[in-house]
């Protein structure tokens, strides 16, 4: 296990190409942010067996940030598919996967956010080898967000990640109350995000939790420090 951190207030282009250069490299890694807000990359090693998520210092994935998180939380075991979280009651506050608490042990799928207590991490896994490998040009880039469109995105992602059922986006109307504007405000904006992350040609139904999806991979589902 090693950790790949960003700097300390790095833009999430920066961060997002640290994401995207993991993959091309074949690593399988869940990503998180830290205590000071930096994003971190704890990768899984091809001698890696069996891990520990937890508080506590000797943890392989540790988040020490988090004051509800059990200082052993959850383990982390490769199966022939991948890795797979297990969590037989150890922990205080359970661990989540995909807003569903899980009992025992739960194999992981590119994407889902796995919660210990406060703490989300996404799990990524790189293309299969025989899969074709796109050029770099291609890579999706970040899209250009503005803070208002930020805060609707961060308020559209945050059910997803807490530990509570069901594991859908929040409504126009919640993300209007929270952020204290109109619904039709929220409808706009929601549009210009759909266009943004090329979502906007799904089925309406599919839309929004496909947005937030890939705002939870991208890192850009809790707001930047700035913001804070």
């Amino acid at each position: 296990m090693r950790v790949i951190r960003t700097p300390h207030g790095a833009s999430h282009p920066v961060e997002l190409k640290a994401i995207h250069e993991a993959l091309r490299g074949g690593l399988t890694f869940f990503v998180t942010r830290d205590g000071e807000e930096c994003q971190c990359l704890f990768v899984l090693e091809e001698h890696d067996e069996l891990l520990w998520i937890g508080r506590g210092a000797a943890c392989d994935v540790c988040i020490g940030w988090d004051a509800a998180a059990s200082r052993c939380h959850a383990e982390l075991q490769r199966i022939p598919e991948g890795w797979a979280v297990i969590d037989d009651g150890l922990s205080r506050n359970g661990t989540f996967v995909g807003g569903e608490r899980i009992s025992g042990r739960r194999r992981l799928h590119d994407g889902e956010v796995v919660r210990c207590a406060n703490s989300s991490l996404t799990y990524r896994l790189p293309a299969p080898s025989g899969a074709a490998t796109r050029p770099a040009e291609n890579e999706q880039a970040l899209p250009h967000l503005t803070p208002s469109q930020h805060r609707v995105l961060v308020a559209l992602c945050a059910p997803m990640l807490q530990a509570r059922r069901p594991a859908v986006p929040a409504s126009n109307p919640a993300i209007a109350a929270e952020l204290l504007l109109s619904t039709e405000a929220i409808k706009t904006h929601m549009r210009t995000l759909f266009a943004k992350f090329g979502v906007e040609d799904l089925p309406q139904n599919q839309k929004r939790t496909r947005l937030a999806e890939l705002a939870i991979q991208a890192g850009l589902a809790s707001p930047p420090p700035s913001l804070r």
